[in-house]
């Protein structure tokens, strides 16, 4: 029997638990710009990209009026959110900015240009973009190497605000 998960399998949604109904959609439709597509009165909302059911789920059944995990617990470290591009993920940028997210990290991992901040229930998220395979960082024999350096928020933001050919 063959034992490997399908490579045709991918992570469907995210569904969190959140203290503040109200607060947490928010921040993921107004901060980062999901579409509510349903909401189940203060015990849940569902929100998404391009009028899929829902890529995020929000819930306070059993975490209303909740605190965050204190430090040194497990749990999620953080979820992340695919940009299609790296214009896309300045814009997103520039849409923290305006709504006073704090950018806690912004990170250049070769393969990928990634943007850190906490959610107001203490979730990590990522904001990332892919680089062309192609162009992904390899050692001589072929295998990736990644690394971590900065990542130029000035440069990201000018792509964001840069017309499009």
């Amino acid at each position: 029997m063959n034992t490997q998960l399908d490579p045709r399998t991918r992570l469907g949604h995210i569904h969190l638990k959140v203290a503040d109904l109200d607060r947490a959609i928010s921040f993921y439709r107004d901060a980062l710009g999901f579409e509510l597509t349903q909401r189940v009165g203060n015990e849940a909302a569902f929100l998404s990209v391009d009028g899929y059911h829902h890529h995020i789920g929000l819930n306070t059944w059993m975490s209303r009026g909740g605190s965050p995990p204190p430090a040194g617990t497990t749990g999620l470290f953080h979820a992340a959110i695919l940009y299609p591009d790296r214009r896309a993920l300045g814009i997103a940028l520039q849409r923290l900015l305006d709504h006073g997210i704090p950018v806690e990290g912004a990170s250049d991992h070769g393969v990928s240009e990634a943007l850190y901040l906490t959610d107001p229930d203490g979730n990590g998220l990522e904001l990332y973009t892919y680089r062309p395979p192609e162009a992904w960082p390899r050692e001589a024999d072929g295998t990736l190497a990644m690394f971590t350096g900065p990542l130029d928020l000035n440069l990201l933001l000018a792509e964001a605000h840069a017309e499009r050919e």
